[in-house]
């Protein structure tokens, strides 16, 4: 997704300046939309509120796809802080910028990014929830229930799992590693592109209790004292994380249709790689 945004980008038919209000004119408060960025929705700094009422209307949000997730938002009279200031997560951000490749490309964003960013990738499997899962050929989200037992956590049983825009990839561990390749040898944009996805984002007026760490939808953080670009993720049943440590050459990848402790599996992966440097 933020691949996708990244190169209508490069090819100047967007800019990450751009605000809101130029794709959105149907936000309620003009003045919010026009001060929240692209850059903002891509980096989780927006500071409009998740209002989405997914409790009071389960039954809606069991099916409600990327345009009925982001419509609530357009409704914002009242920031949470200052765009650009502080950090907090926004699944529907990302459901707004998937609308967002739509207004600009006039075609779905789904095939947009096959087209773009996985077929350059050889990604020939991965495929992205347009409504309920494919046919075949993936697993389903699993969590354990009071009575310790696993049931099915997933679209049509979890809220907001038809919006794909935050999450909807379908992918295995070998087609990530593709992916990664992809980007490391520029395969669908050029490495000034690349470079600034990966760096961290400036924000000269932060004021949050903690340091930015935050690039273009990748997380730069540390393990085992290195630098470290990655991302993880929960989606109904679903668990991920995605590492990629540039100076030692060590990409990670762990998919899980289960409950695990994937930051404590990192860890002790790490650890054992570490005694063995």
């Amino acid at each position: 997704m933020a691949y996708g945004i990244l190169k209508l980008a490069s090819e100047n038919k967007l800019s990450l300046r751009d605000d809101i209000y130029k794709f959105f004119p149907d936000f309620r408060n003009k003045e919010i939309a026009q001060r929240v960025k692209l850059y903002h929705l891509l980096t989780h700094t927006s500071g409009i509120p998740d209002s989405r009422p997914v409790k009071e209307q389960h039954d809606f949000y069991l099916t409600a796809k990327d345009e009925e997730n982001f419509a609530p938002l357009k409704f914002t009279d009242t920031l949470e802080f200052e765009p650009g200031t502080k950090y907090h997560y926004s699944n529907p951000a990302f459901n707004g910028l998937a609308l967002i490749i739509e207004k600009i490309t006039g075609m779905k964003w789904q095939e947009y990014i096959s087209e773009n960013i996985f077929k350059p990738s050889g990604m020939t499997v991965s495929t992205i929830t347009d409504g309920p899962h494919p046919e075949s050929g993936v697993s389903h989200g699993h969590v354990l229930n009071d009575k310790r037992q696993f049931e099915e956590l997933d679209y049509g049983e979890e809220p907001t799992f038809a919006a794909a825009g935050n999450g909807g990839v379908w992918s295995s561990v070998e087609e990530l590693w593709m992916y990664e390749q992809a980007i490391q040898k520029n395969f669908f944009l050029d490495n000034v592109w690349i470079k600034k996805s990966r760096s961290l984002y400036p924000f000269p007026e932060w004021k949050d209790s903690i340091s930015s760490r935050l690039g273009l939808s990748w997380f730069i953080t540390k393990e085992m004292n290195q630098d470290m670009i990655g991302h993880t993720g929960t989606q109904g049943g679903f668990m991920a994380d995605y590492c990629w440590l540039p100076d030692k050459k060590i990409f990670y990848v762990l998919l899980c249709n289960s409950p695990k402790p994937i930051k404590e599996i990192r860890a002790r992966l790490f650890a054992l790689l570490q005694q063995h440097d």
